[in-house]
């Protein structure tokens, strides 16, 4: 029988022995001793490392399975000859909603709109923006970057999308550009959706907000190790970015006092863009999937290419 070691909550660990009953589910504490003779096929995991997370391989671990699509903090050093995957694009549908709204307040000047008393220059005036015909950059475009080109181009935005590698967008009206620095010049909103890996480390540095366009807005809905928050200052300062929605930063949490808590430029959430009801059984169901095809013999899904580091 396959044997799953589960380090994540209990009522996770309960869905997939439901899901998998003809599995053994073994709920595990990443921070005790492990029994004696305790061994298994699978570990299911968070994104990030446990202080037995050595002694649990050494237990005939074959398959590894992290919830979460970024596997940045995860000590992938650790694994030798084990199969790693994660739940890759699985919050796609919130992460993307979440780009959307913020682009929107971008837009039409939420929540500054809202009033509790008689405006001062009157009703009926102000500007506000609109997303049709708006140029929205993605830089990364895997499952949650087409998700957000998927919800975008209703809106009658243009769409253009930046990738590490040439393979063509699968989503119909979205433009492949080739390097990031194209991508930043022509785009009135870029959402960063690729994954923290070392080559995507503070990529959104002096020289990119200096190509970017006058006025344009940030959404970062992937990791703060993406962006030089430095850079990302001076250019919230000059005006070169006119807005910053941050729901990733570096580090996680911020410290009491952080300068981003206060600027008037930066809206800044604790990296909620992926919660919605169910969020978790979307992230587990990914995993019951590839543990009937890890019975079966057939290819797993979400795998991780640890050279690339995602």
């Amino acid at each position: 029988m396959l044997t799953v070691l589960s380090l994540v909550r209990p009522a996770i660990t309960e869905k997939v022995a439901a899901a998998a009953d003809w599995a053994r589910v073994i709920g595990v504490d990443g921070s005790a001793d492990l029994p004696f003779g305790l061994r298994g096929d699978v570990l299911l995991t968070y994104p990030w490392s446990c202080p037995n997370l050595r002694a649990l391989l050494a237990r005939g671990v074959r398959w590894v399975h992290a919830i979460g699509t970024g596997i940045d903090r995860f000590p992938l050093a650790e694994l030798t000859y084990q199969h790693f995957t994660c739940s890759r694009g699985g919050s796609g549908v919130p992460i993307a909603e979440w780009a959307l709204a913020v682009m929107l307040a971008f837009e039409k000047r939420l929540p500054e709109a809202w009033i509790n008393a008689p405006p001062a220059d009157g009703w009926n005036r102000g500007e506000r923006g609109t997303l049709y015909g708006k140029s929205l950059g993605v830089f990364g475009f895997g499952a949650i970057g087409a998700a957000v080109a998927q919800r975008a181009l209703p809106f009658g935005m243009r769409v253009r999308a930046c990738r590490r590698t040439a393979t063509p967008a699968d989503v119909d009206g979205v433009e492949l550009v080739a390097n990031l620095a194209e991508l930043v010049a022509e785009s009135d909103h870029v959402v960063i959706a690729a994954p923290a890996t070392p080559a995507t480390r503070q990529v959104f540095n002096r020289s990119i907000f200096a190509a970017m366009r006058p006025g344009a807005h940030l959404v970062n809905v992937a990791r703060g190790a993406l962006v030089d928050q430095d850079a990302l200052r001076e250019a919230l300062d000059d005006g070169r970015v006119a807005t910053a929605s941050l729901d990733a930063v570096d580090p996680e949490p911020l410290p009491p006092g952080h300068w981003m808590y206060t600027h008037p430029r930066v809206r800044l959430s604790p990296h909620v863009s992926w919660q919605m009801p169910g969020a978790i059984e979307v992230l587990i169901d990914p995993f019951i999937d590839n543990l009937r095809r890890y019975a079966a013999g057939e290819p797993l899904t979400g795998v991780v290419d640890r050279e690339a580091g995602y």
